[in-house]
């Protein structure tokens, strides 16, 4: 099975799990929520957010979890919330997506050597997960980053993502290296 069909088969699973009863009961509430006058029955995604760009991508950028009015409306991690606007001004400024906002899934925007996650899939209720649910997730991660078989880079934002990433990580050979400020080195 090539990449894009194990990504699919990882995406599928990762949206139909309903691993953490506290998290399905917020996106539960949410839904009913957003049912109010002035939203659409389809407004709010209310699942596990699948991650964003090929897993062909040399740099994975992994953050903490989906915001409820952001990529738990949108279902694409970093859209629609303010965490994504900065991300995607950057990416853009880099060459690395097509433009500088993304606000909605079937938006267009397209990713170039770049995929973006977070280490928890659900948004939780104030932005807080707890340890059971990120090691409910840490399996979909640990498979998304043995499925990368071109990746190079992971940008953890923030010691949740990055923990959750070292969690996850397959066995290599050298141990990775961490530094802020960092640059990686020129090729050639």
């Amino acid at each position: 099975m090539d990449a894009a069909a194990l990504d699919c088969e990882l995406d599928c699973e990762m949206v139909a799990c309903r691993a953490c009863p506290r998290l399905v009961a917020y996106a539960a509430e949410v839904r009913e929520a957003r049912r109010k006058p002035g939203y659409g029955p389809d407004d709010y995604w209310c699942r596990p957010v699948p991650s964003f760009g090929s897993a062909d991508a040399p740099l994975l950028i992994v953050g903490l979890a989906p915001g409820t009015h952001g990529a738990g409306r949108t279902g694409r991690p970093f859209t629609g919330d303010e965490a994504g606007v900065l991300l995607y001004r950057t990416l853009h400024a880099l060459g690395l997506v097509s433009a500088p906002e993304a606000v909605a899934r079937d938006d267009g925007l397209e990713l170039d050597g770049v995929r973006i996650t977070n280490a928890l899939r659900c948004a939780p209720p104030q932005n807080r997960a707890t340890a059971a649910e990120l090691h409910a997730c840490r399996g979909f991660l640990a498979r998304e980053l043995s499925l990368m078989t071109e990746l190079r880079t992971v940008l953890a934002l923030g010691t949740v993502a990055h923990r959750a990433v070292v969690a996850g990580a397959p066995a290599r050979p050298a141990a990775p290296r961490v530094a802020q400020g960092a640059r990686p080195p020129r090729p050639g």
